[in-house]
């Protein structure tokens, strides 16, 4: 299989929905003749023309509205947010409008909009640039969210996003845009709500999704060298719909749990997590469930460099060590 970037990975599936469906269309800030901030969409205007790539004002509330509406009428929208910080701007049109069309009209109306670009910190960009919002978003009903960790898992789930009958929403790591892995070169589609266990292990489960399955993947790797443990890595892939079950199958076989997430732990993604694993599988369980996440650093004090407060492969296996009581 070859090589390609996790950017160029997105790029494949719109190019080839694009082709596919001639109801498909890119909208967003500088998606066209600049090619995308982080060149997403490049080369996509020129083979594609205008009518289909379309660099829209910078106003996230009047072009995200701009394709809830479209969307309603049998277009099939991906709207490039430049950071899903802003998702903030247009959050009536996204949560309020998007996420209960169907609901709201009795089944009649479907909104298949995708809202995709990059939700992550690490980057030096400001702490208004630097949101993780998957759970804001999963806690609306109506939605799904999908966290590719991969340049495979990248292209096959927005592909599948992209057919999907409703709204989805795909967050992207700009750290991850230049990491390079295999993908086919034939078409393939990843179902959205199933979670792939990147790593079989025995001793402890690693739960996790988007950018930190990287770099629980090395801190595995140094666990199994160094101390002889074995660890099972279970990429979510998709926060909503939520795969629990293979979750809750690689929890009975390990009996130990380490939930890593990027986001800041109060209210985080791994508390659901967490709650749903003990109340399914508790008798399973011979330690407590942990979870790491970035630094919650108030303001009132200096915080540790951007890059520093997110997880990674040492604080990753420090955590596991402790997990496993050593």
């Amino acid at each position: 299989m070859p090589l390609i970037t996790y950017r160029e990975a997105l790029r494949h599936a719109m190019a080839e929905e694009l082709t596919r469906d001639e109801n498909v269309v890119i909208l967003g800030e500088e998606v066209g003749q600049f090619h995308g901030a982080y060149k997403v969409t490049e080369g996509l205007l020129e083979k594609f023309g205008p009518k289909r790539i379309v660099d829209t004002p910078i106003s996230e509330a009047g072009f995200i509205g701009l394709g809830v509406g479209a969307s309603m009428l049998g277009v099939r929208p991906v709207m490039e947010l430049m950071f899903w910080s802003f998702y903030s701007v247009a959050f009536d049109q996204i949560l309020n409008n998007a996420a209960n069309i169907r609901y709201m009209s009795g089944g009649q109306i479907n909104c298949p909009i995708v809202i995709r670009g990059p939700a992550n910190g690490g980057t030096n960009v400001g702490a208004t640039h630097s949101h993780t919002p998957e759970n804001i978003l999963a806690h609306h009903p109506g939605v799904k969210v999908v966290v590719p960790s991969t340049p495979y898992d990248a292209k096959g789930l927005l592909k599948s996003a992209i057919r999907d009958n409703d709204p989805v929403f795909v967050l992207e790591n700009t750290i991850l845009y230049g990491l390079e892995g295999e993908v086919p070169s034939e078409e393939y589609l990843i179902p959205l709500g199933h979670a792939d266990v990147k790593r079989a292990g025995t001793d402890l489960t690693i739960v996790t999704y988007g950018r930190p399955v990287i770099q629980s993947l090395a801190a595995a790797q140094q666990l199994q060298q160094e101390h002889n443990l074995s660890v099972e890595i279970v990429d979510l892939r998709t926060i909503r719909p939520l795969d629990i079950d293979t979750v809750l199958a690689s929890v009975r076989k390990t009996h130990r749990v380490l939930i890593v997430e990027e986001q800041r732990p109060f209210c985080g993604v791994g508390a659901q997590l967490a709650y749903m694993i003990q109340n399914e599988a508790f008798d399973e369980l011979d330690a407590p469930i942990q979870r790491l996440g970035t630094v919650d650093a108030p303001a009132i004090y200096s915080p540790p460099a951007e890059i520093e407060q997110l997880p990674n492969s040492q604080r990753i296996l420090k955590a596991a060590l402790a997990t496993m009581g050593s």
